[in-house]
């Protein structure tokens, strides 16, 4: 044992060796490892419980994922000085149950730890189980053409999330989230004769949305695409792009078929159910975590839901696990307005060995808070602001810099004329290069993230810093025009993973290096030992 251990303490956090998290995820505890690196350097290697924070995202993020102040939390990042900053902003904000992982990600290789790539790995290691162990039927891209070409063409729905679909989709397929997938089928495919393809960009979502249907009893013949649109792209057929063909409203009919079926198939799975004061109960609990999720359409969530609770729609929870819940051992309450939804969800978690429950009432009356849903953060600092209609003539004179902290996604897609991108983990880096103003403002989406840094970057450059009120939003809403091109980067996007199934110019060797890499997911589960995941078997 090195001394760090030895000594058990890295400033004044303790340190937890890998072996105690194993046997903690092992023992059904809660727990929460997390990797507070950006996510790109995250998703080239990291322990499968894992759930990525990044450092300069805490204040932002933290009190969603992780609700329970008492909550156990291990930390490691960069290196010991980078997870020990992470571990002390923690602190800050009332954890009480902080240390620092061994030896960072080094020490729980060489303690023989299995690493993963790639995001969202419990989720599409689990898929890739599914597979395996229920032989989920599949066609190839060439097979699935052929049947499009042929006199009773199948329907073709594609799980992913809009955004997604929209981007590129198979040839007259439409856009129907996996969550759904089992309300509104027998609405599209009538029919039982009518095939069934289900197909996302890669494998996890098809999989888990075609054992979906199979599971519930869709009486049609289903199968995914296998490979998804990567699998069509390299077997050389064309996709469509920009399309927004979405499934219609469900009949009565049909959704009164998924109700049962749905219940009756997380029954088999193990699904807990509750009611609401129990939920109350739950929710006030401070020694137990308890994640509360509206699984429906975000558009139907916004029009009323229960106060606090957080859109999750079904097929994006199961495939974004970690990230939704990064505490493993909580519970998970799942809700809707008839149990579907929230019953199909439920039965793939419960299988991912989730403490999981659905909520048995439907009392819309208590869903009294409308809109999207309104994240819980820290109370902002005091901060000097400066508006969207002060700023504009200062950058028209070259009196300011403007510095964007907003994911580089959204940096992208439209800044305020001249920001600099940048990390805010990385502003001691690039404070020198930045052009010298009269004026230094920081600007983020809604302007939080930048009030939380301000006073970090005015102690580096020496200089007052000011911060875009209401950040580009409100630049937007004052009627200010955003720019696109040129972007400029201070730092590097190393924020997001540029995923090889998302978009539409990735390399084809890098498309097939990613199903290369899904392939041997399960051996990897196997090897790892901690998943408890238990595929429910067919009737």
């Amino acid at each position: 044992m090195n001394t760090r251990v030895e000594n058990a303490v890295i400033g004044d956090f303790a340190i937890t060796t890998g072996a105690a998290v194993r046997a903690a995820l092992l023992a059904g505890q809660e727990i929460a490892l997390l990797d507070v690196r950006e996510e790109a350097p995250y998703a080239e290697s990291h322990p499968l419980f894992a759930a990525n924070l990044a450092l300069g995202r805490i204040e932002t993020d933290v009190y969603e994922r992780i609700p329970r102040l008492t909550t156990q939390l291990v930390i490691y990042g960069n290196d010991d000085a980078h997870a020990l900053q992470a571990a002390q902003r923690l602190h800050a904000l009332g954890y009480t149950q902080v240390s620092l992982l061994a030896d960072g990600l080094a020490g729980w290789e060489h303690g023989g730890g299995e690493l993963f790539r790639d995001v969202n790995v419990p989720s599409k290691s689990f898929g890739e189980l599914v597979e395996a162990e229920r032989h989920t039927p599949s066609l190839s891209a060439p097979e699935v053409h052929a049947l499009l070409q042929g006199d009773a063409p199948p329907v073709v729905v594609d799980a992913r999330r809009f955004d997604e679909y929209h981007t590129m989709n198979i040839p007259g397929s439409q856009s129907l989230p996996g969550g759904e997938l089992v309300l509104r089928i027998r609405d599209l495919a009538p029919d039982p004769a009518t095939p069934v393809i289900v197909n996302c960009a890669g494998r996890t979502r098809s999989i888990i949305g075609t054992q979906s249907l199979v599971n519930a009893g869709v009486p049609n013949p289903v199968w995914a695409l296998r490979n998804g649109t990567i699998g069509w792209t390299l077997a050389g057929q064309t996709l469509e792009r920009g399309q927004t063909r979405r499934a219609g409203v469900y009949s009565a009919e049909a959704r009164a078929w998924a109700a049962t079926q749905a219940r009756q198939l997380a029954d088999r799975a193990g699904v807990a159910r509750i009611a609401a004061r129990q939920l109350a109960e739950w929710r006030a609990d401070l020694h137990r975590t308890t994640y509360v999720f509206d699984v429906r359409d975000p558009a139907e969530y916004q029009l009323g839901h229960l106060p606090g609770v957080i859109n999750a729609p079904g097929g994006q929870l199961v495939q974004e696990t970690d990230f939704v819940a990064p505490v493993r051992g909580a519970r998970i309450v799942l809700l809707d307005d008839d149990g579907t939804r929230a019953n199909m969800a439920a039965s793939w978690l419960a299988q991912m060995g989730w403490d999981v429950s659905v909520l048995d009432e439907f009392d819309t009356s208590r869903w009294t808070e409308t809109g999207a849903y309104r994240p819980r953060r820290p109370a902002l600092p005091a901060v000097a602001v400066i508006s969207a209609r002060q700023l504009q003539p200062l950058l028209q004179n070259g009196q300011a810099v403007v510095i964007d902290l907003a994911p580089s996604p959204q940096y992208r897609k439209g800044h305020v004329p001249g920001a600099w991108f940048a990390l805010r983990t990385q502003l001691v880096e690039i404070a020198a290069d930045l052009p010298q103003a009269a004026h230094y403002v920081l600007a983020s989406g809604d302007g939080a993230l930048a009030s939380y840094a301000a006073a970090e970057l005015a102690e580096i450059n020496g200089r007052p810093v000011q911060v875009l009120d209401g950040g580009t939003q409100a630049w937007l809403a004052a009627g200010l025009p955003l720019e696109r091109e040129p972007v400029r980067f201070a730092s590097p996007p190393d924020d997001v993973y540029r995923r090889p199934y998302e978009g539409t110019d990735n390399p084809h060797s890098a498309m097939q290096a990613y199903l290369d890499w899904e392939f041997g997911l399960v051996a990897q589960l196997g090897r790892d030992g901690t998943h408890g995941f238990k595929v429910l078997a067919a009737q």
